[in-house]
């Protein structure tokens, strides 16, 4: 998840929202890397993920079932928004989890 999430935030490092429409490759990568971490949101087990209630786990894994079941219908804006607001607070959650752990 984490390295995923700073990929995704490095990608968009100083991209536009138009981007996101006019570069086709980097609208499939951001996409997939979202899935991806919400996929992996899915895989935490509940016991740890309710150790770190300050991690969205439902709604990471929700966004990844939205990407994969609706991927005809993503909304663009709502993406942008999460990468540029919502990543920056989860890497540094999972940066303080994995500093805990190791």
């Amino acid at each position: 998840m984490l390295g995923n999430a700073r990929e995704a935030v490095n990608m968009v490092r100083g991209r536009s929202r138009n981007d996101l429409e006019t570069d086709r490759m980097l609208n499939l990568a951001l996409v997939r890397l979202m899935e991806v971490i919400g996929e992996a949101a899915a895989r935490v087990p509940a016991d740890f993920q309710a150790g770190y209630n300050q991690v969205p786990w439902r709604d990471i894994a929700d966004l990844r079932n939205r990407l994969i079941h609706g991927y005809d219908a993503i909304n663009f804006d709502i993406l942008w928004t999460i990468i540029q607001d919502d990543l920056p607070p989860l890497i540094r959650h999972l940066e303080a989890i994995v500093s805990e752990k190791t």
